[in-house]
């Protein structure tokens, strides 16, 4: 049985957007608290009855999380332009190769504004 699992988890960081037009408010440093979801997708283990544990999840997120948490995004190498959509590659780049069923992460910057990342087709 295929299912589809879904992990956030948060952090604190700032950015600006340097590629912004000039006078764009985002051009500007300010900061926000993200939330990313990350997303697996595969068959149902028949000894544990799960596709992974959510703890393992969250275990092999820590070590991104720990680079962007409190940092200036835009210092990371990578995260240059400072947006949502490279920040949710990047992210992906990372979790990939640890995390095989992982079919798409979503950056949350605000309640209202979100980028979705689901590898390249």
């Amino acid at each position: 049985m295929k299912v589809e699992l879904r992990k956030s988890f948060r952090f604190e960081a700032a950015h600006h957007l340097p590629f912004a037009p000039e006078g764009h408010r985002c051009r500007q440093i300010h900061g926000h608290g993200y939330v990313v979801e990350v997303a697996v997708e595969g068959q149902i283990d028949a000894t544990h009855r799960w596709l992974v544990d959510y703890g393992e999840i969250l275990r092999l997120c820590e070590p991104v999380k720990a680079r962007l948490d409190h940092k200036l995004v835009n210092e990371i190498p990578g995260l240059e332009s400072g947006t949502a959509e490279d920040l949710s590659v990047y992210i992906w780049n990372e979790l990939k190769p640890v995390l095989p069923q992982l079919t798409a992460v979503t950056v949350r910057e605000t309640a209202t504004s979100s980028c979705t990342f689901r590898g390249e087709t």
